[in-house]
């Protein structure tokens, strides 16, 4: 059994807030869920960041119940990557990570950078100052 995780986003139009997508992603397709963000719009719109785990099959039967919603969904095809020859560890990535994808260590003030974490927002690419973070698609 192929077992597949992906990073999905997901909007949700005005009609569509209230529908309990998690609820039915976890119980009816037997998938793992991540949310990494999910904001509602003054507008009443929604959006979503899931990283999903499953087997491929219930993977496909997850996608199939969210476009048959009507919610629109994007897979997340570019990813963050840094430059270590780049980076200078000023630590401004930090700061400004939702996903604290960075971390500090206490002792040699060196910046780690997790990509598994990284949701893709750009928030760091347009912090750094080197521009050691890159994005990639």
């Amino acid at each position: 059994m192929a077992v597949t995780s992906k990073k999905i986003s997901i909007r949700f139009p005005r009609h569509l807030v209230d529908r309990p997508v998690v609820y039915h992603l976890i119980k009816d397709c037997n998938l793992e869920l991540n949310i990494l963000k999910a904001t509602i719009s003054s507008e009443k719109e929604g959006h979503m960041v899931l990283e999903i785990h499953g087997e491929r099959a219930d993977f496909n039967k997850g996608i199939e119940y969210l476009t048959k919603t009507g919610l629109i969904i994007d897979t997340l095809s570019r990813e963050v990557t840094r430059n270590e020859a780049r980076c200078t560890d000023c630590g401004a990535c930090v700061t400004v990570c939702p996903a604290q994808s960075f971390t500090v260590d206490p002792v040699t003030r060196e910046v780690s950078f997790d990509e598994e974490k990284c949701m893709v927002c750009g928030m760091c690419i347009l912090s750094c100052p080197s521009r050691s973070m890159e994005l990639h698609f």
